[in-house]
C-alpha cells in the first residue's frame, strides 16, 4: 500500500493551503490501497542551514527537529506538494525543508497542487527541477489554481468544499499518474534493497 505524504508548503498566517489541504487529503482518501498523511511545515520548525549537506552525510540528523522531518519524509512512497506562487517563486519555508534531506527524497514520485496568479506555475515549474535534482520523479500533471476561484474563497464568498470540486478531473489525473508511480519505484526500491 503506497504512503502518499501531502506536505503544506506555507506556514503564513491566512495561508490558503489551509482551505485545499482538506480537499486534497479527501481526494487520497478516497482511494482504494492508499495511507494518506498530511505534513504541515508548522510543525516541523527547522533552522536556516545549520547543518552540512545531506546529500554528503545520508540521514546523518543533527537535531531532533531535522531528523523528524526527515522521517516523515522517508517513510513516504510519494508525494503532493501544496504550494503557494510567492514574487515568481515558492515560498522560502519549502525549499528550507526539502533541503534538510536528500537521500529520504530519492526515487520518489512528487506533485503539485499551486496556486496564484497563473495557478502557481512558475512556483511549480522551480520545484519540478528540484525534484529532478533530488532524484525524483515529478509527474507531468499538476493542479493549478487560479485566481477565479482562489480570490472568492479567500473573501469569504465562496466555500472551499463547493468552489474547489470544480477541478476533481485534474485532481483525480494527478492522484492516478502519482499512485502508478508510487508503486513502480516502490518496487524498484524493493529490488535495489533485496540486491543490497
Amino acid at each position: 500500500m503506497p504512503h502518499i505524504q501531502v506536505i503544506q508548503g506555507s506556514t503564513r498566517d491566512g495561508r490558503f493551503s489551509d482551505n485545499v489541504v482538506d480537499w486534497v487529503h479527501q481526494a487520497l482518501k478516497a482511494r482504494d490501497g492508499v495511507s494518506v498523511a498530511v505534513t504541515d511545515l508548522r510543525d516541523h520548525p527547522l533552522p536556516f542551514l545549520d547543518q552540512g549537506s545531506p546529500a554528503r552525510s545520508p540521514r546523518d540528523y543533527k537535531s531532533g527537529e531535522i531528523a523528524a522531518f526527515a522521517q516523515t519524509v522517508d517513510r513516504a512512497d510519494g508525494f503532493i506538494v501544496l504550494t503557494p506562487e510567492y514574487n515568481h517563486g515558492y515560498p522560502a519555508v519549502l525549499k528550507n525543508a526539502i533541503d534538510h534531506a536528500f537521500v529520504e527524497w530519492n526515487r520518489k514520485p512528487i506533485a503539485f497542487v499551486g496556486w496564484g496568479n497563473v495557478g502557481g506555475a512558475r512556483a511549480v515549474e522551480q520545484l519540478r527541477a528540484v525534484a529532478v535534482e533530488l532524484e525524483m520523479a515529478p509527474v507531468r500533471r499538476s493542479v493549478h489554481i487560479l485566481p477565479s476561484v482562489m480570490l472568492p474563497i479567500m473573501k469569504g464568498e465562496r466555500d472551499a468544499a463547493t468552489a474547489l470540486p470544480q477541478l476533481d478531473p485534474q485532481l483525480d489525473l494527478l492522484v492516478d499518474d502519482l499512485l502508478w508511480w508510487a508503486d513502480a519505484l516502490a518496487a524498484a526500491r524493493g529490488r535495489d534493497a533485496v540486491a543490497a
